[in-house]
């Protein structure tokens, strides 16, 4: 069975994913307090979000966080999807930290102290993006150096 994923893609999946995974799991049994606390830094750069129960919207992320980083884990999962996954959820945390007064230095996008938790998670966009791009270039590469440079596949008869 061929797998939907290049072997070089384990290594950024499995990190990635344990880091999600772990992420969503921390947040399956927040109590109220914990809850309050994350949906209130969400509700403030994503103001759509203030209408959503607190306890309510930690058990969704939980959930979105474990689903994620499972998915990553995955290797039936192809990579592109996986790194869609990934891109949209570090976009989201990338938002947060810009969105987020405090978290930067004024006019900058170098993090202040408290920034700096926010701001490293903008290595998951960069990681999603890898996932998801990677599998065209190295298709398009091998294309063209079969087709480009003039180089044929070996034939199985042993005639050229």
């Amino acid at each position: 069975m061929k797998l939907p994923l290049r072997t070089r893609d384990l290594p950024l999946r499995i990190a990635t994913g344990a880091y999600v995974l772990n992420s969503g799991l921390d947040k399956r049994g927040a109590d109220e307090e914990t809850a309050q606390g994350v949906h209130g830094m969400a509700a403030g750069a994503y103001p759509f979000l203030k209408d959503v129960d607190p306890v309510t919207f930690t058990r969704l992320l939980s959930t979105a966080e474990i689903t994620l980083g499972a998915a990553l884990l995955l290797p039936v999962v192809p990579s592109r999807i996986a790194g869609a996954g990934l891109t949209a959820f570090g976009s989201g945390l990338v938002g947060l930290y810009l969105r987020t007064p405090g978290t930067r230095r004024p006019n900058s996008l170098r993090p202040t102290e408290q920034g700096l938790a926010l701001a490293k998670d903008s290595w998951l966009v960069g990681a999603g993006l890898n996932l998801l791009l990677g599998g065209d270039a190295d298709r398009g590469a091998t294309r063209r150096n079969h087709r480009g440079r003039g180089l044929r596949r070996p034939s199985l008869t042993g005639r050229g």
